[in-house]
């Protein structure tokens, strides 16, 4: 069974976040329904393991995702906890040719806790080949390994990634862990 309060000193308990990456590179502020800053994040360069830091709204370090190896064709990730180091999920890309997949897994057991898809292939074909295909917004399913509804990842239109993250009823699933492992998806997907 999944823990309630997995990342210590950040609150990730609302149902809707929303995500604005900058213009420039890869660096993303979350805030809450209530438009408040929840976490910021920026991706560092020229590392040889991709290294994705987030900091709390007051700038203190919350978790980091890092790469377990250095070619990120297939392979996994691990959310640990600032501080501590203790791994709170683990991401696993599945290599596949039009479409993004990745499992969501409990660090300690490996049970996968929930599947990020994206939803169409034609769209990320689009987004990838075609000139201006980012601006076309991405769209992500978050669910359970049996099928169910978690929750979602929704693109809007916009010159820079912009999207919603939606968790419905997470089960034992750490609703903090569904949050991290959307922004970083998104992140290591480079939309």
């Amino acid at each position: 069974m999944a823990q309630a309060d997995v990342i210590e000193g950040v609150d990730l308990t609302d149902d809707e976040y929303h995500v604005a990456q900058s213009l420039i590179r890869n660096k993303f502020k979350v805030t809450d329904t209530d438009g408040n800053l929840v976490l910021r994040a920026k991706q560092k360069l020229f590392k040889m393991k991709e290294e994705f830091p987030f900091v709390d709204g007051d700038g203190d370090d919350v978790f980091t995702v890092k790469a377990e190896g250095v070619l990120d064709i297939a392979g996994d990730y691990t959310i640990v906890e600032a501080g501590s180091e203790d791994p709170i999920a683990v991401l696993g890309k599945n290599f596949t040719l039009l479409k993004h997949e990745w499992t969501v897994k409990d660090p300690d057991s490996s049970d996968v806790w929930a599947e990020i898809e994206s939803r169409s292939a034609l769209f990320q074909l689009l987004r990838g080949f075609v000139p201006f295909g980012g601006l076309i917004p991405h769209s992500y399913t978050i669910e359970t390994p049996e099928g169910g509804s978690i929750g979602a990842i929704e693109g809007r239109l916009s010159i820079r990634d912009r999207y919603d993250i939606e968790i419905d009823e997470p089960g034992d699933v750490p609703r903090e862990a569904l949050v991290a492992a959307a922004i970083a998806v998104d992140a290591l997907e480079g939309n």
